[in-house]
Order: structure tokens, then C-alpha cells, then sequence
């Protein structure tokens, strides 16, 4: 095998600025949003029971696995046997998300997690042995609509390397974890590409890397996943994940490849699961009758700085003149700051 595993370019080649920028921010947005928990305790609560629906919807739908709404909300609910390959697919995926929101504090990313990880979201498959590492290669290819492979896009790790090419992983990780130097939230998205490009399993490998990112990201404080489903962004964004995760890939086995894509496209998922929580909370707030009391009211219940046209979003039927009277307003009185200028700038609450 020829790719060696280690992440100590982390802290060798120093930060892209983008990056470093967009990790600044997601640290401001963590501070915030566990400040607006503590004020919001039911409304988080209820965000949660929503984004459990849709993170066992979002994960299996980028798999090209369906079920109605109502199916899935009945299989978390437990009011509802799951009937079906599909809605057995999804019911494992429910068990072992559950599993990592309810035991994240106890688990580490090792071999025992993985395997448990992949039994889990198997274990509704009859005669189906899941946690254990393929027996035969995969590859990664693209398929025309009959099913035929129109081209092979990435070649995983044979199944004989498997085996030590996770336990490579998972020591890489643990070196880096421990390593000051190297901030977890870059980590992370490095340790999801690796584990892509081993493809330990025969199937269920991109529902496991979602686990694990979202095990990771609970991990390193950041659990906005917990709120608005992390898994229902990506399927969102769907083919720039795919994207992403394909140039992180390039020359992988080279030990060539750059993490940089991927990174930045689960730090811009990261920061609309904080935006999404932001937006759910003004939704679920007490309305204002005036319309610069309803501005003040956006703005000063914001975890996110929010721009002019992102209060337009919001409040549609209030004019720009009147948003900006009233942030001037708010400024005078020290309610708020103004960060950047012109068409950049945003406001948040001081």
C-alpha cells in the first residue's frame, strides 16, 4: 500500500486564510449557539426530534434509498415495523445514529466503533453479517440509467490492505487528535476522505462516514447536527459533495492528493446547519407587531451576523429603508455591531 497515513500537514503547511476565516467563524457560531441553548432549552429540544426525521431521510436518500415522510417519522417513532430492503436500510440508520448521539461521549474513532457503527445500520438485514471488512475489492464507478458502469472513478484500497490500512487510520488519528498543533476541525474532513478512499465495507460505507463525522464533529463540541440534519445538507448539496470528495481523492494513493475541497464543503455544511438552527429560531420567536421592532427582533435573536438582504429573507414585506433605519438605530443605542463594510457588511447582536 502505497499511501502513508499521517495529517502533520496540518500544522506544516499552515492554514489557507479561507479556511482559517470560515474555522473562526464556525468557533463563534459553537460559542453562540450553546449560549441561545441555554435561553431556548424546548425549542432545541423540539429542533431535535425534528432533525433526527430528517438526518435518517437526508443519509439514506444520497444512496438513492426512499421511503414517504411518514414511514420514516413512524420507524423512529417505533409505532411502525419497517417493511422492505428500504425501510429496513432505514431503520439501521436510525439505530446507529442513535447510538452515536446517545454514546459519543464514551466512543473514540477506532476499530470497535467502526465495526459496531456498520453493524448497527446492517443489523435489520436478514442473513446480512454486518462489522466486518470487505472480502473482495470495490471500486467506485459511474453507472448509466441501466446499471451499466460507464467509467471507474476511484479505486479503494484492495480488500487484503484493509485491514492495516485501518489500523493506520485510526493511529494517524489518534496522533493527530492528540497533537496541539493541529486544530480538530480540520482533522476531521482529512480522516472522512481517508475512510472513503479505504472503503472498508462490501456496502454502507458513505452512511458510516456520515456517522462518523457527525461522531467526530459531537467530539470536537460541534453539535449542530443535533439540531438540523447534518446528513439532509450534504443531500442538499448533494453533487458538490460528490465533487468535493472526488478532487480531495485525486491521487490519493500517490499520497498526492489535497483535503482542501473537502474541508471547505464540510465547513459550508457545518455552517448552514448553524444558519438552519438560526433560522428556526427566529421562526419560532414572538412576532412584533411594528416592522423595526420586528428587525431588532431578527437581528438581536441571531447566532449568525446577518447582512441587509438576509433580513429581507426573513422580513420580505419590509422595505430596505426601514431595515436600515432601524439598524442604524440599534447601533446608536450599542445593541448591536457592524462587522465589514458596504456590500459585506453584516450585524450581530454585542
Amino acid at each position: 500500500m502505497k499511501h502513508s497515513f499521517t495529517y502533520q500537514f496540518l500544522k506544516e503547511r499552515g492554514i489557507d486564510p479561507q479556511l482559517f476565516s470560515l474555522s473562526n467563524v464556525l468557533t463563534d457560531l459553537k460559542v453562540r449557539s450553546e449560549e441561545s441553548k441555554k435561553s431556548n432549552y424546548s425549542i432545541f429540544a423540539k429542533l431535535e426530534t425534528i432533525a433526527i426525521v430528517e438526518s435518517v431521510e437526508g443519509s439514506n436518500a444520497i444512496e438513492g434509498i426512499f421511503a414517504t415522510k411518514e414511514r420514516i417519522k413512524a420507524i423512529v417513532d417505533s409505532t411502525s415495523i419497517p417493511l422492505g430492503h428500504n425501510e429496513e436500510e432505514i431503520a439501521g440508520y436510525h439505530d446507529a445514529a442513535k447510538f452515536v448521539k446517545e454514546h459519543f461521549d464514551d466512543l473514540d474513532f477506532n476499530e470497535a466503533t467502526v465495526r459496531e457503527l456498520h453493524r448497527l445500520l446492517t443489523a435489520r438485514h436478514i442473513g446480512f453479517k454486518g462489522g466486518e471488512y470487505k472480502k473482495g475489492d470495490n471500486i467506485i464507478a459511474e453507472k448509466d440509467k441501466t446499471g451499466e458502469v460507464k467509467r471507474i472513478i476511484f479505486k479503494p484500497v484492495p480488500a487484503k490492505e484493509t485491514e492495516e490500512a485501518m489500523q493506520k487510520l485510526f493511529l494517524a488519528y489518534q496522533l493527530a487528535r492528540d497533537d496541539y498543533e493541529i486544530y480538530p476541525l480540520l482533522l476531521i474532513p482529512c480522516v472522512i476522505v481517508d475512510f472513503l478512499s479505504i472503503h472498508p465495507f462490501s456496502d454502507g460505507n458513505g452512511r458510516v462516514s456520515r456517522l462518523l463525522t457527525l461522531l467526530l464533529l459531537y467530539k470536537a463540541g460541534y453539535d449542530a447536527g443535533r439540531f438540523v440534519s447534518f446528513e439532509a445538507k450534504i443531500n442538499e448539496y448533494k453533487w458538490n459533495y460528490y465533487d468535493s470528495l472526488l478532487r480531495s481523492q485525486a491521487h490519493w494513493h500517490e499520497n498526492q492528493n489535497d483535503y482542501t475541497p473537502f474541508i471547505k464543503f464540510t465547513f459550508q455544511v457545518l455552517y448552514q446547519c448553524y444558519k438552519e438552527i438560526n433560522r428556526r429560531l427566529i421562526g419560532v420567536s414572538e412576532g412584533k407587531s411594528k416592522k423595526k421592532d420586528r428587525v431588532e427582533a431578527v437581528v438581536m435573536s441571531s447566532i449568525v451576523p446577518m447582512s441587509k438582504m438576509d433580513i429581507v429573507d426573513f422580513l420580505p414585506d419590509v422595505s430596505i429603508v426601514t431595515i436600515e433605519s432601524a439598524l442604524t438605530k440599534l447601533q446608536k443605542e450599542g445593541k448591536i455591531k457592524k462587522i465589514g463594510t458596504f456590500r459585506n457588511a453584516r450585524y450581530i447582536k454585542k
